[in-house]
């Protein structure tokens, strides 16, 4: 009788630990089963510390004493519920993050494929994942130029436009790293919009490189920003008017209507001949951007010489002033 109700005392105890709320008025289930009793301590002992050997002991009790319908299995059936749950929900975090490390980790190694498809995935996980968001919409520079891979593009574009708009409304990443801040990552994002678009449909990306040298950040001081701005010129409205001044005007006397047509056709040249000066002049005589510069200063000089009577008189001291004009709109 003495030891049975030592097993009592150490029950009712046990329980007392485990559920505070439980009124002292409740009468401890006596018994003289040992297992039982110190399962069930096993748990109480165990559940802060130790969730671990906490819920293991709980199984062990439920499975022995699951049966019984009373105050102690429906605490251990709820905590059971309840432990399991948070295990769900860490294991589904540790999941997500390791995506979100792998997609970010692949642009390292340079394994777009692996970057651009475990995107959706990693989306789905978090629309509105801002760091991945920006990784994703500036990434496809890198496989376009290193990898000569641009079947990411059109995605990438996508992901660029949505990471500025988050930005402006006011959402930041943990981290703007590997930027500098939130200006580089803007100016480095319309510079990736236009590079995107530069094929596809330049007149956009005119605008677009045209934001990124609005922003005071790196992007306006990199001469292949301005490069590209020229190419955009070039391959859309230069290329579009001229193509259309052929069609109407060639072997045709001058009239109001062709002149008009030369007139707007020399206005996108002037705009070209800006940004080729601005390439140049910040190309200045950085070993890395060299072959680009002699290439950008042909192109330069053969517009120049296009609107100044096939001289180039004057185009040395047009380089040397154009960063202190402002940029054609």
């Amino acid at each position: 009788m003495k030891h049975k109700l030592i097993l009592a005392v150490l029950f009712a105890a046990a329980l007392l630990l485990a559920q505070p709320q439980i009124s002292r008025a409740q009468q401890p289930y006596v018994t003289d089963d040992e297992t039982k009793v110190n399962t069930y301590k096993k748990f109480v002992d165990n559940r802060v510390p130790n969730p671990v050997a906490a819920y293991q002991a709980a199984r062990e009790y439920m499975a022995r004493y699951g049966k019984e319908d009373d105050q102690y299995t429906k605490y251990l059936k709820a905590w059971i519920a309840a432990y399991e749950a948070d295990e769900r929900a860490a294991r589904l975090a540790a999941e997500k993050a390791d995506r979100e490390q792998q997609l970010l980790g692949s642009f390292t190694t340079k394994d777009y494929a692996k970057s651009y498809g475990l995107a959706k995935q990693v989306l789905a996980d978090n629309p509105e994942n801002l760091r991945v968001l920006i990784a994703l919409g500036y990434g496809g520079i890198a496989a376009s130029t290193e990898a000569r891979n641009e079947t990411f593009n059109a995605d990438a574009a996508k992901y660029a436009a949505k990471a500025i708009q988050l930005i402006g409304s006011g959402k930041t990443p943990d981290t703007w790293a590997p930027f500098k801040g939130k200006d580089d990552v803007l100016g480095s994002l319309h510079y990736a919009l236009g590079f995107y678009a530069l094929k596809t449909n330049p007149e956009v990306a005119i605008q677009s490189f045209i934001t990124a040298t609005q922003v005071d950040a790196d992007r306006r001081n990199a001469p292949s920003t301005y490069y590209y701005l020229a190419a955009s010129y070039q391959t859309g409205p230069y290329k579009r008017l001229s193509e259309d001044y052929s069609k109407r005007f060639a072997n045709q006397p001058e009239s109001p209507e062709s002149k008009a047509a030369l007139d707007n056709i020399n206005k996108v040249v002037d705009k070209m001949i800006d940004a080729y000066a601005r390439a140049v002049a910040l190309a200045g005589t950085s070993a890395q951007n060299q072959t680009a510069k002699t290439q950008w200063m042909a192109q330069l000089t053969n517009f120049w010489k296009f609107r100044h009577d096939n001289s180039d008189a004057g185009l040395n001291d047009y380089i040397a002033g154009v960063l202190k004009t402002p940029l054609p709109q």
